[in-house]
């Protein structure tokens, strides 16, 4: 910690927090004991994997929890104030006043009937802190430091009218409407690509410096949190396992769990050699030009896919690689150009493909909370593909449903009757790999399949599909912004910006110079475990820019 922290007050003291969470009549520990303390100004990260309780203590702080968990002990002292005893109305008159939440997915927190600047407004109007005009025009202001584009009318837009990362920095100025001591920052750059992702951690650092505020940042991004944070804190299963100021943390951690998180970074497959020449891919974009209405998205692009490789498709918001799978798949038919499949034309809408050409072609979503129905138990979600493509019911579809849970590494006794509600974040990923299987296709579209998952469960995950890739000689089109991802899975990249493929080529030869432009953009903006990366990479550009 820098020596300017230890001059300032302290204002969030949580001392041996212990909360519980509850399942039918039984309750559970969540955080054990807990101790934090935060001194004005500072920004402390959180940081631990999928399950340790970062958000639930980040929460805390604000004296809240989710439904279904109760702080039950310990102590939270917020600048005098005692949360534990508090009234309900008085922790409402400090939350969004005082203290500040932001949340991982802007787009799921904003409301969709109300412009950005009706809703940056609510809250200090609300708290009696300045006036509906006044608040527009400090609205424009934030925007500006934010460096969001035409900050005099983008708050006049709908959330759906932005994109995810201006939506995100959005957020941050609507956090900030009532300048409050504390902001508690939770996984806010996750699912955003690596250009964007620099912008917004940027504006978040400006702003919590001009304004001197406090912050709780939560992430599972090692690199993203030593650009933020002053201290940092490690979590596992609800325990505190170290905490340190970030370099002597990033140099030298002294627990085995925290040196196993730094190590994850270092994970890599093997190479795979190259496709025979003359080898027939089992995919091929040939020229193809799709959009929506009159936009075109995709614009004469053209790429393959051979078996038993994985060509990673990256590129920012927007470039068009969703847009790519949806026209590989089918659900949007291309206006030139085809799709080839073992060298034969594909027919451009699914709802003209055989079922066997629907089979051979499956999908791994980003979400898996949003991509598996929460009614249906993992026997349904992964048995259905098996009985529509392959015929199977009784007992043959209950043996397959169990051979795909053991192929995952999930045990069948214990996971075939649960709900996703009953999974972990990458057990539910595992589940949308089982589904994806159940089919036995012959090539997967991974879309950002480990952008929400902490980097220890996304190892897993990768080591999985590595795995199964071999096992069924099976082709993976990899959607990803994560050239970390890239560079642990990858055969081959393809590099997408405004629709165009900017470049294309085995792994080894992208990640070495001479770059295309935007490549060059896109692998200098990956965050490094440097302290000191983020100040580097803008003075360049600015240094750059200014010539």
């Amino acid at each position: 910690m820098d020596d300017r922290m230890h001059a300032k007050p302290v204002l969030l003291t949580m001392r041996d927090i212990q909360i519980e969470g509850r399942s039918g009549e039984t309750w559970s520990p969540i955080i054990r004991g807990v101790d934090l303390a935060l001194n004005k100004g500072e920004v402390l990260g959180l940081i631990g994997e999928s399950g340790a309780g970062k958000s639930t203590l980040g929460l805390a702080a604000m004296g809240f929890t989710r439904d279904g968990c109760r702080i039950s002990g310990g102590a939270i002292d917020f600048d005098g104030i005692d949360l534990m005893t508090a009234s309900e109305a008085e922790k409402r008159a400090l939350r969004g006043r005082r203290i500040a939440y932001v949340a991982q997915s802007a787009a799921a927190s904003f409301n969709p009937a109300h412009k950005l600047i009706d809703q940056y407004c609510e809250m200090p109007v609300q708290h009696g802190v300045m006036s509906r005009a006044d608040a527009e025009r400090d609205a424009i202001e934030l925007y500006r430091r934010m460096r969001l584009p035409n900050p005099e009318e983008i708050g006049f837009r709908y959330p759906h009218q932005v994109s995810g990362g201006q939506l995100q920095r959005a957020m941050t100025a609507m956090a900030m409407s009532c300048r409050p001591d504390l902001i508690i920052f939770d996984e806010p750059t996750t699912a955003l690509d690596v250009t964007t992702q620099i912008e917004v951690l940027a504006a978040i650092r400006d702003i919590v410096a001009q304004f001197d505020t406090a912050a709780i940042y939560i992430t599972h991004d090692l690199a993203v949190v030593a650009q933020m944070a002053d201290r940092i804190k490690v979590l596992l299963r609800g325990r505190e396992v170290e905490e340190a100021d970030t370099r002597v943390m990033l140099e030298s951690p002294t627990e085995d769990y925290t040196k196993t998180l730094w190590a994850v970074r270092s994970y890599a497959r093997p190479n795979r050699p190259p496709a025979n020449a003359g080898a027939v891919p089992i995919v091929s974009i040939k020229d193809v030009t799709a959009g929506y209405g009159a936009v075109d998205v995709l614009k004469d692009i053209s790429f393959d896919i051979h078996k038993r490789r994985t060509v990673a498709v990256v590129g920012e918001s927007g470039s068009g690689k969703s847009t790519a799978a949806r026209v590989i798949t089918g659900l949007l038919p291309p206006r030139k150009g085809e799709v080839l499949f073992a060298g034969e034309s594909l027919p451009p809408d699914y709802r003209r493909r055989s079922r066997d050409q629907l089979r051979q072609a499956q999908m791994i979503y980003q979400m898996a909370d949003t991509a598996l129905n929460p009614k249906l138990r993992l026997r349904e979600l992964i048995g259905r593909p098996a009985q529509m493509y392959l015929g199977l019911k009784g007992r043959a579809l209950t043996e397959r449903t169990r051979d795909l849970l053991r192929l995952i590494e999930l045990e069948p006794d214990e996971y075939i009757d649960r709900l996703p509600s009953e999974l972990s974040g990458g057990q539910k990923q595992r589940v949308g790999i089982a589904r994806a299987l159940a089919a036995e296709p012959q090539f997967i579209i991974c879309d950002e399949v480990t952008s929400a998952l902490d980097q220890l469960v996304a190892e897993g995950i990768l080591k999985l599909l590595d795995r199964l890739q071999g096992e069924f000689d099976l082709a993976y089109m990899f959607i990803t912004h994560d050239l970390a991802t890239v560079r642990a899975i990858a055969d081959e990249v393809v590099v997408m910006q405004n629709g165009r493929v900017v470049e294309k080529g085995p792994k080894d030869e992208m990640f070495q110079p001479p770059h295309d432009p935007y490549t060059e953009l896109l692998l200098s903006s990956v965050p490094e475990m440097d302290p000191d990366w983020l100040t580097r990479i803008l003075n360049e550009r600015a240094a750059r820019a200014g010539r």
